[in-house]
């Protein structure tokens, strides 16, 4: 019975982060498209009813939400190599520590070579906080967690507000003139690509550290008492199953009018303060639509159809971190001067259909993997350094037939 219990709870996570690889798709594929995304000015692309209703379909569903649950199942995560660690009677720390190590290894070469908005040295450190913190109590991870969203959100509010009782006018000229340096760059050649990565990885880190980080440490430390309580486990009990409905209805209660605005107000470009603001409220509400996502997932995911969707997402999620990297080497060479240069000539509508077809590929390419290897590549390496030891990469016959449930 108990290894039917890891099955299940490890397919949920999986499938749970495969289809945060979708979300986080979505949104990571605009930065590639376009170098006016995030610059607070009219995309040239985005000018038609339909291409604005895109950009409001991605602010809405996808942006600040998709992370988050990355986030929450990189906390969760993480009591499993807990775990793991004591059934293998293995010292944790020095574990973790090699594995935080070559993620903020791997995420910077990632945001140099392929995508500034790497988030995976970010994960990085945080996981080093968690790794401090994880013998704290969970009404303590609950407080700070709780904590980090209020003073974020509120401190972005305050600045929305200043901003728009100031009278400072946004710097359209300046705006556009940083988006077509960009695009020069990106057109260019390889090596012009790293220095304009390297170039925004200094001004990025703004809002990494005052708005993305924060969040995604809340998460993790929701995700950290969600694995203490095996929350994932037994998913389809009565109990479980009553407090998955109570968190969607919640989390769309509160967080569907917080992400109703943060949409709009991405649309109202050349208005700082509303944007900021529309940052703040999505700050603050985007946890509880995160929430209701993965709640609404797992519900579905105990029904005949949703278990057939596990079967084709949890692939994916298994080898979440390959096909994250992978995803940026794609759009890489669809956007950038490493091949395509299609940077600047993709609506918003088109990088949807990009997205979804990129995902789908994904998903074949994923199942088919994972029913040969045991792990994915970049998983694999990650876990040999981890553990200092090479994992057998190739899959029994026996696991073979089974390596979708498992």
């Amino acid at each position: 019975m108990s290894a039917m219990v890891e099955r299940e709870r490890q397919s949920l996570v999986d499938a749970l982060r495969g289809f945060a690889l979708l979300g986080i798709l979505v949104v990571n594929i605009a930065t590639f498209a376009s170098p006016f995304y995030g610059m607070g000015v009219p995309d040239p692309m985005a000018q038609t009813v339909a291409e604005r209703a895109a950009l409001f379909a991605r602010a809405f569903l996808f942006e600040t939400k998709f992370y988050l649950l990355f986030s929450f199942l990189f906390g969760y995560s993480f009591t499993l190599q807990m775990q793991s660690a004591e059934r293998d009677g293995k010292p944790f720390v020095p574990r973790m520590l090699r594995r935080l190590a070559g993620l903020w290894v791997l995420g910077l070469l990632h945001a140099v070579l392929l995508y500034h908005g790497d988030i995976l040295t970010t994960y990085a450190v945080l996981g080093g906080v968690l790794l401090v913190l994880r013998r704290r109590g969970e009404k303590f991870m609950l407080l700070c967690g709780v904590g980090l969203v209020l003073v974020v959100s509120l401190m972005w509010a305050a600045i929305g507000y200043l901003l728009m009782h100031a009278g400072i006018e946004a710097d359209t000229r300046g705006a556009y003139a940083e988006a077509a340096a960009a695009l020069r760059a990106y057109r260019g050649t390889p090596f012009t690509v790293i220095v304009q990565h390297v170039r925004e990885l200094g001004q990025v880190w703004v809002v990494i550290a005052l708005a993305q980080a924060p969040n995604a440490l809340a998460m993790f430390f929701a995700g950290f008492i969600a694995g203490r309580r095996g929350l994932l486990a037994n998913a389809g009990v009565a109990a479980h199953r009553a407090l998955f409905k109570r968190l969607l209805f919640w989390g769309l209660a509160v967080g569907l009018p917080g992400a109703v605005y943060y949409g709009l107000s991405t649309l109202r470009m050349n208005e700082g303060g509303r944007e900021v603001l529309g940052l703040s409220a999505t700050l603050l509400t985007a946890p509880f639509l995160t929430a209701a996502y993965a709640s609404g997932l797992v519900l579905l995911f105990q029904t005949a159809r949703g278990r057939a969707l596990v079967t084709w997402l949890a692939p994916a999620g298994r080898m979440a971190l390959s096909n994250y990297l992978l995803q940026s080497l794609v759009c890489a060479w669809i956007f950038l001067a490493y091949g395509l240069r299609q940077i600047g000539t993709v609506g918003p509508l088109m990088t949807f259909a990009f997205a979804f077809a990129i995902f789908a590929v994904q998903m074949l390419l994923s199942h088919w993997w994972m029913r040969h290897f045991a792990y994915g590549p970049v998983e694999w390496l990650l876990r040999a350094l981890t553990n200092l030891s090479l994992p057998a990469m190739r899959r029994a016959p026996a696991q073979r037939d089974s390596s979708v449930e498992s």
